[in-house]
């Protein structure tokens, strides 16, 4: 009897990069083996996206090859799951006569059901939502020095361009206890570093019987033998408090990078975004967090061209970033996204002016950011090494503490896993290079 493959193509965050081991996982104990193609894979799972309109018309691009295989390969079993899923539902099954299932965000929980299901030629949507609780079951994870660990699902703060309190439903968030096993679970299989995941970290506990916020839960993250780094997305600003910064500053784990989107410069664009902060009160927490950690790093998202973004509102925005000195951006044209408040205003701003405006943002980013990278230069930096090629001319690669991608070579062999020292000998934009020391 030959083997069955698996395809999983996964759009997005970090969020939706977890559930795809999810799913993997339960497709692997049925003894489905993890291909990198779809071309000779009998389950594919495209695990989607719908934050901006790229992922998803991506996905409709990706159903229109594998419709092609799936003609002469009928048998092949075709999922889409994730924030399309969740979205589109029934719909999306009806337009696409290629899939097999749909799966909602939260279907991922029963996963072992939805596959049965499918195997048995139904052909469904799950879409429901559960927003009473949150628990994730233990799974088999591959092999890893750096692994992420979901805390809570959904958002409560209804930005008016984000469809993820429509799709994720509310916040709701996993138990310590439950968090703090999966982490000691996770290092006792190698891993060295965590993420912790949550639509707005700054929220975690909310709706927890037990009196507990994310601070707190960072210093028991803290406390895991063996455990050596830890990092989170995404943090809200408005949430963003004086007791989280002492808590990055204390825990002697926690990476000094904080990722905190500011979206626009402008208040007026805020508030019509529904950030419920303003640009003065997000520069107040970013010096409050240099003043206790000199040696933070930052980075940020920004959205370009809302509707009614004048040339003073992006100007805020490119003032901003020249204040703040981020280390890197993510920064994105806006796009209508149905079933958000935004989708009603009217997209005002020319797609000719949203591109320039993001060249323009990009440009000052890059221009800032090299004036900076030759103070990086003659640094020592402590990189954990998660990936190994001995056929480059830098062979070991990995993270240093500010999120800093790192390559370098060694007199020495060393191994996937080691923390070691690393003297920069070049700084890049994209990546420091140099030599463990």
């Amino acid at each position: 009897m030959s083997s069955k493959h698996y395809f999983i193509y996964t759009f997005g965050c970090a969020m939706n990069e977890y559930d795809t081991e999810r799913i993997a996982a339960s497709l692997e104990a049925r003894g489905y083996i993890p291909s990198d193609t779809v071309d000779d894979s009998d389950f594919i799972v495209l695990n989607t996206c719908s934050v901006r309109e790229k992922p998803q018309a991506k996905i409709l691009s990706y159903l229109g090859q594998i419709k092609l295989l799936k003609e002469k390969r009928p048998d092949m079993i075709v999922g889409v799951s994730g924030c399309v899923a969740q979205q589109e539902g029934d719909k999306f099954l009806k337009n696409n006569k290629v899939v097999n299932f749909v799966m909602g965000t939260d279907a991922v929980s029963h996963i072992d059901d939805i596959i049965d299901r499918a195997l048995n030629g139904e052909r469904f949507a799950d879409t429901e939502v559960d927003s009473s609780s949150f628990s994730i079951s233990s799974f088999n994870r591959k092999d890893k020095i750096a692994a992420n660990v979901t805390i809570m699902k959904g958002c409560n703060n209804f930005c008016s361009y984000c469809i993820v309190p429509y799709v994720r439903g509310r916040e709701v968030s996993r138990t310590p206890e439950e968090i703090i096993n999966e982490v000691k679970s996770l290092v006792s299989k190698g891993v060295k570093e965590v993420c912790l995941l949550g639509q707005n970290v700054n929220s975690y506990g909310r709706n927890l019987s037990k009196k507990i916020d994310f601070p707190d839960l960072l210093s028991l993250v803290n406390k895991v033998e063996g455990l050596e780094r830890i990092r989170f997305v995404t943090s809200h600003p408005k949430d963003f408090s004086d007791k989280m910064i002492y808590a990055m500053a204390e825990n002697d784990k926690v990476c000094r990078y904080l990722h905190l989107p500011l979206q626009s410069g402008s208040n007026q664009i805020l508030k019509a975004m529904n950030r419920r902060y303003t640009y003065e009160e997000y520069k107040e927490k970013i010096l409050k967090a240099r003043e206790v950690m000199p040696d933070i790093e930052f980075s940020s998202d920004f959205i370009v061209g809302f509707p009614n973004e004048t040339d003073e509102d992006f100007n805020a925005t490119l003032n901003a970033v020249k204040e703040i000195g981020y280390d890197r951006i993510f920064a994105f044209n806006y796009s209508k996204r149905p079933g958000t408040k935004a989708f009603d205003m009217e997209d005002n701003v020319p797609a000719k002016v949203k591109s320039e405006r993001l060249n323009s943002l990009f440009e000052l980013q890059d221009s800032l950011y090299d004036k900076k990278l030759p103070s990086l230069t003659g640094i020592k930096t402590e990189v954990l090494i998660t990936d190994i090629n001995e056929d480059k001319e830098f062979p070991y690669y990995g993270l240093n503490m500010y999120n800093r991608k790192v390559a370098f070579s060694s007199d020495k062999s060393l191994n996937y896993g080691d923390t070691v020292n690393v003297l920069i000998q070049n700084a890049r934009r994209n990546c420091l290079y140099g030599i463990e020391v």
